[in-house]
């Protein structure tokens, strides 16, 4: 990736951000096209004081599938998922339907629709989160008083109401892929992944410095495989984008016996520098 190319120096556009996030930096740093050529790790507010339990077991145990095992343990007891009445769940209110909507489900859910409620759910996490508004959700999101917004603003209210800490199970996967990525990757701080377009155009374009080469914004949660034959599959053009590995939350094989097959990569947007391969 050209890094010394001046015209690829746009920051985040303040219409794409939130003045505040619940990160350790703030959106127009770890949005911006400098946080992909040099990131940090970033970390959640209270993530890590809350659920230190967790992350000193995860580092007692030597292999991925056994803290795949242990993370999964650690989310059904501390969310009670197995006991849902211990967190309120009454089975004979009409009121009490989302009883499934967890973690998993969210996921789950992407994976079928990127455009869907739980993928509503999301992008509303990521928002929060990480301060990144979202650019689409089945259209572009222009006007926040445009009825495109508004669906999306209904679809995640839909997706978030009588949930059990939902937000809060989001932040524990991102903080449990983060720390299986520090260790399965040898200290390498990105990761080469690809994403199927049928045109360019269809995303914000904030810069062409090179004619095989943009600087694009990206929606604030989108799909990536490191399967280059395989993005092909979803468009005529392959985008190969250096990911920073602080903007993964999840991976193929983080959860492998519950998420088998699954090749995408679910990556925090922002701004990024792009090739064309194809």
């Amino acid at each position: 990736m050209d890094t010394d190319t001046p015209a690829a120096a746009p920051s985040l556009p303040a219409y794409a951000r939130l003045p505040v996030n619940r990160c350790d930096l703030p959106a127009v740093i770890l949005g911006s096209l400098s946080f992909q050529r040099y990131p940090v790790a970033l970390r959640l507010d209270g993530v890590a004081e809350l659920h230190g339990a967790l992350l000193r077991t995860l580092a007692e145990l030597a292999t991925p599938g056994e803290r795949a095992l242990r993370f999964r343990d650690y989310m059904t007891a501390n969310f009670r998922l197995d006991n849902l009445e211990e967190a309120g769940y009454d089975r004979q209110s009409r009121r009490h339907r989302r009883n499934k909507a967890d973690y998993l489900r969210m996921l789950r859910g992407w994976l079928f629709d990127s455009d869907g409620r739980e993928a509503a759910v999301l992008k509303s996490w990521m928002e929060s989160r990480f301060g990144l508004l979202p650019r689409s959700h089945h259209s572009p999101l222009g006007q926040f008083d445009g009825n495109n917004h508004q669906r999306y603003l209904a679809a995640r209210a839909r997706g978030l109401y009588n949930t059990n800490a939902l937000e809060s199970q989001l932040d524990l996967l991102y903080t449990y892929c983060q720390y299986e990525l520090a260790a399965q990757a040898s200290g390498r701080p990105h990761r080469t992944l690809y994403r199927g377009v049928n045109r360019l155009e269809a995303h914000e374009v904030l810069a062409r410095p090179e004619r095989r080469s943009a600087v694009l914004l990206l929606n604030n949660l989108s799909s990536f495989t490191a399967n280059q034959e395989r993005a092909c599959e979803f468009g005529d053009f392959t985008l190969e984008v250096q990911v920073p590995l602080a903007k993964v939350l999840f991976f193929p094989g983080l959860l492998p016996d519950l998420l088998r097959g699954e090749e995408e990569y679910l990556v925090i947007g922002g701004v990024y520098q792009v090739r064309l391969v194809s």
